[in-house]
């Protein structure tokens, strides 16, 4: 199986789906970062 390479290249909110689908006080993830880069695979 080959490997995906993922790179976070942009990190953003949608306040009016946020306000609509998520809880108070929601906010963007803090674990990910512009440049993070990933692997994965289908395991």
């Amino acid at each position: 199986m080959k490997k995906v390479k993922i790179t976070i290249l942009k990190t953003m909110l949608n306040e009016d789906l946020a306000k609509e689908y998520g809880i108070c006080g929601l906010k963007a993830c803090p674990m990910m970062q512009v440049g993070d880069v990933f692997y994965a695979d289908y395991v």
